[in-house]
């Protein structure tokens, strides 16, 4: 592999990274408009999702968007405030399916609009053909093999080294 290609690799990544957080914080600044976070919101969209069956706390934590590293406390804050509900399921009292409440509908349409908003504003400068060949390209992106990282050591394990 060429140093050329590394470089360009290298530079696409801090991109990305750089592009998501800037994204991340003007998203955050309008769900935090409505007194959510961006992992409660995200939990809300999910289990909208969901309905009616609803999602047990691993089944959440697989599709958010970043990882909590505790869900069970942020899914406790949540049914505090009234937007999700937790069941112990009948057929097995091991299993608890977690759903959203009107109130968490509520919060979810009012921040509709604003999101749409925003992600529109977010990409206005970009024509919609190419709107399409990035979402493209990113899925191809996605699709690819997760990185192993043992597999990939190139550097001695020899004990100095």
């Amino acid at each position: 592999m060429s140093q050329r290609a590394l470089a360009l690799e290298d530079h696409l990544f801090v991109s990305i990274l750089k592009l998501a957080d800037s994204l991340s914080q003007e998203a955050e600044v309008v769900i935090k408009s409505a007194g959510l976070t961006p992992a409660q919101y995200n939990v809300l969209r999910i289990l909208r999702g969901a309905e009616p069956e609803g999602l047990l706390c691993r089944g959440i934590a697989e599709r958010m968007l970043s990882r909590d590293p505790d869900m069970t406390r942020l899914l406790d804050r949540m049914e505090k405030h009234g937007w999700i509900t937790r069941q112990r399921q009948q057929d097995d009292r091991r299993v608890i399916k977690t759903r959203i409440t009107p109130e968490g509908l509520k919060l979810l349409k009012k921040l509709e609009q604003p999101v749409h908003d925003l992600h529109k504003d977010q990409f206005r400068h970009i024509p919609a053909v190419r709107l399409k060949l990035l979402a493209e390209l990113m899925a191809e992106v996605r699709k690819r093999e997760p990185f192993r990282f043992a597999a990939h050591q190139k550097w001695s394990s020899r004990p100095g080294h």
